[in-house]
């Protein structure tokens, strides 16, 4: 049985939310401490870290909507 709770009005697993958190603060983090001492090069890889964490996240986690078509009458 998965723990899955509403945020935002869509499902999510508390563990994947935790991973997603983790692997986002990291990448962020990590192209922060990288970049070179100037603060824009740092914000811009900061940035990048951060779209770099949501992606990988993205191609990991798997959407746990459940959808229900019915038919709409005019």
């Amino acid at each position: 049985m998965e723990s899955n709770i509403e945020v935002w009005e869509d499902l999510v697993d508390i563990k994947e939310l935790i991973l997603a958190l983790f692997i986002c603060s990291i990448t962020a983090l990590g192209g922060y401490f990288i970049a070179p001492d100037n603060p824009t090069k740092k914000l811009l890889c900061g940035i990048s870290g951060a779209i770099i964490g949501f992606v990988i996240c993205a191609i990991l986690i798997k959407p746990k909507r459940i959808l229900i078509e019915g038919n709409k009458e005019s």
